[in-house]
């Protein structure tokens, strides 16, 4: 079951990193600004503000598996009106389709693993399945761009929906609910009172996961840019960018594994954020691309899994899945936003090194946001509700 929802999350990554992969070729067929693929690629996460709170309702309500597979098949539609597409317009709706599959898939795959492993293995479980995600975006990078030089853009696009589609018949034949499951799943309704500091704790949290993930993956879609730029071959530029990725892998996990050992998770935080950025920021300045992409992927392992465990110790039980479908909301809005901001950063300044200067300033801000986090933490529960 867990390579069943393994081989599904990385169908997600694959499919949301595809346009950063081809985005050369799609500037020139659609004669696109890069602000308008950085709108591309981030369109993909614009359903989950929306989408955040109502997936676990729907899981609820219809079952796991069954919306699982409806977030699966927007993902094939959504990428077959992407590939169809013959202008922007048509792309950008193509891709929120698509998204909204996804963001769906992605929310309830995380239920799923924890219906099978409550009790046993579970935090294992979680690291493996997170780890799909920047798998997916690796693969993406190594593979899509060559395709596209030796096809089209097209056929790369296709490629993901391919992905997509082997993931819902994977679904739909080997994956059941574990004979333990009670019927009617968790139970309850999600209900949208918080109290406020609890907001401002959901918000912050969510921001800083947001800059966080905003640097690493600004890192990744516009270092093929950059390094083409440079002299590189589309092939080869992708190459290199999912290096960042490929040590994520081993680092992500690794460093949670340490920071749940030494039990210092503000440490582990500001050192892995403002270590990261450094490298990232040395880039463009530096020969030794190959160095300075490994080091990023390497330095900011520990702070994912420390950042990701502030709002569950921090939240009452009772608020915490409300909490998190906040978190998301922001985490997703956050992330629309960046890559359009990227792109934007070079068009306004014709350097393809902007975005990675951009990359890394989203990362190390990572740290204001857990300082306000702390700081929210502190003050005095407040009986009004939202």
């Amino acid at each position: 079951m867990l390579a069943v929802i393994f081989i599904t999350r990385t169908s997600i990554g694959f499919q949301f990193q595809s346009i950063a992969a081809v985005a050369p070729l799609l500037v020139d067929d659609f004669r696109l600004t890069y602000a308008q693929v950085g709108l591309l690629m981030g369109l993909y996460m614009l359903p989950g503000v929306v989408i955040s709170l109502p997936s676990g309702m729907l899981g609820r309500r219809f079952g796991s598996r069954k919306v699982a597979l409806w977030g699966l098949a927007l993902m094939v539609a959504g990428g077959l009106v992407t590939v169809w597409s013959d202008g922007f317009a048509v792309a950008c709706a193509g891709r929120v389709v698509s998204g909204s599959g996804g963001i769906l898939l992605n929310l309830l795959l995380a239920k799923m693993v924890a219906d099978w492993f409550r009790g046993k293995e579970i935090a294992t479980s979680m690291s493996v399945m997170l780890t799909a995600w920047p798998f997916g975006l690796a693969l993406a990078l190594l593979t899509l761009g060559g395709v596209a030089v030796r096809a089209s853009w097209r056929t790369s696009v296709f490629a993901t929906v391919a992905a997509a589609a082997l993931s819902l018949a994977l679904l739909a034949w080997l994956y059941r609910d574990p004979p333990d499951l009670p019927s009617g799943a968790d139970g309850g309704r999600l209900s949208l009172s918080l109290p406020l500091r609890a907001w401002g704790l959901a918000c912050t949290a969510g921001l800083g996961w947001s800059l966080l993930n905003a640097g690493l993956l600004d890192l990744v879609s516009f270092a093929p840019g950059y390094l083409i730029a440079r002299g590189d071959s589309i092939a080869r530029a992708g190459g290199l960018a999912s290096l960042t990725l490929w040590v994520s892998l081993i680092s992500v996990p690794l460093g949670g594994w340490i920071a749940d050992r030494i039990g210092r998770s503000n440490r582990v935080i500001v050192i892995g954020c403002l270590s990261a950025a450094l490298p990232m920021a040395l880039l463009p300045l530096l020969p030794g691309a190959a160095l300075w992409l490994i080091l990023s992927g390497l330095l900011m392992g520990g702070a994912p899994g420390a950042f990701m465990a502030l709002l569950p110790k921090a939240v009452d039980p009772e608020h915490l899945a409300t909490s998190l479908g906040v978190f998301y909301s922001v985490f997703f809005l956050g992330m629309v936003m960046a890559q359009p901001l990227a792109g934007a950063t070079r068009d306004l300044t014709g350097s393809p090194a902007m975005p990675l200067y951009l990359a890394a300033a989203l990362m190390a801000a990572t740290v204001l946001t857990l300082a306000a986090f702390r700081w929210l933490e502190r003050r005095p529960v407040v009986v009004a509700r939202v």
